[in-house]
């Protein structure tokens, strides 16, 4: 299969983690009646089973994607977790963390470059 289809496969886990990363948040922001309701309610459950697969699917994609490449798609993660916490938790992007995506944005784009 195309090399493209499975670092295409490897982003999406990592959106799949960055979305796991937003319910935990968004369970951390309520309060429970019991530490085993922290622990044991829909959203953290859901939530670690996104890791899960998020893990497993990564390390089949890197069956196929070099190795020298994972770090650098793993590192979109923080641009997906910026945005999602900037669209669903209504979260403030600062300059400093802009300034941080863009440094993250370009390092991938010389990563890529061939010279």
């Amino acid at each position: 299969m195309n090399n493209y289809l499975y670092i295409g496969i490897f982003l999406i886990s990592v959106l799949v983690s960055s979305v796991s990363q937003i319910l935990l948040k968004i369970s951390a922001g309520k309060t429970y009646d019991s530490k085993i309701e922290e622990y044991l309610n829909a959203p953290v459950i859901i939530a670690y089973g996104l890791f899960f697969l998020s893990t497993v699917v990564t390390v089949l994609a890197y069956k196929y994607v070099d190795l020298s490449l994972g770090p650098v798609l793993e590192a979109t993660g923080y641009i997906w977790v910026t945005l999602l916490g900037y669209l669903i938790l209504k979260e403030k992007v600062s300059r400093k963390k802009l300034l941080g995506l863009v440094v993250i944005i370009v390092g991938i784009i010389v990563f890529n470059v061939n010279i």
